[in-house]
């Protein structure tokens, strides 16, 4: 037992290096006190050039230095979701999650990921820190690409050029399981040609 506890410091390091989406834990400021190797591995810089400094200064988000003050700061930080979740998270005391497309820089050049943000908060050495998490979900988010979609049998085309009803291309390629059901205004349109056929049905003669 004192051999597991001695050593769990370094099996919880083990674990949070062994995550492959970008782990931060950050203070309310968004300054990185701890990161992971997935996220080692973004930032491509020493641990003396990460850790205290703000999130958008580290990752090269596009705002990071419009103004001297640097990241969080800006007009266009306002809309930050990763300083909005943090914030929103430690002020709660609650786990969030959102979806947005993030976009840095990398070699000059702007780069663009659709990322899955959670922050959840904890407390730690006297004080509530945030653990921020950044999942890659480009792949996911390629359903915002236009799909084809037959006008008329409303299948859709998949890269092989096979043609599949809508639930069954969505299931193959996603998971994603329907329930069906009525909107309004179908229901509506449906209830009527019912209630018409019934009429209709009513005005035949019974052939006696």
């Amino acid at each position: 037992m004192d051999v597991a506890i001695s050593g769990g410091q370094d099996i919880l390091r083990s674990v949070f290096d062994a995550i492959p989406s970008l782990i931060f834990v950050v203070d309310d400021d968004v300054r990185i006190q701890e990161y992971n190797a997935a996220a080692a591995e973004l930032l491509l810089l020493k641990r003396p050039a990460v850790l205290k400094r703000r999130g958008g200064e580290v990752m090269n988000c596009l705002h990071a230095a419009d103004v001297p003050e640097g990241c969080g700061r800006a007009p266009a930080c306002n809309d930050c979701v990763i300083r909005n979740s943090v914030a929103e998270a430690l002020k709660g005391n609650r786990i969030v999650r959102r979806r947005k497309k993030l976009a840095m820089l990398r070699d000059g050049h702007k780069v663009e990921i659709y990322a899955l943000i959670t922050a959840s908060p904890f407390y730690y050495d006297k004080r509530t820190q945030a653990l921020l998490v950044i999942e890659d979900i480009s792949e996911i988010a390629e359903l915002q690409r236009l799909i084809p979609v037959c006008s008329i049998c409303k299948k859709v085309r998949d890269d092989q050029e096979s043609w599949s009803r809508f639930e069954a291309y969505f299931k193959e390629h996603w998971d994603v399981d329907f329930s069906h059901g009525y909107c309004p205004e179908c229901y509506k349109k449906e209830m009527d040609k019912a209630k018409k056929n019934l009429k209709t049905d009513q005005k035949i003669p019974s052939g006696r």
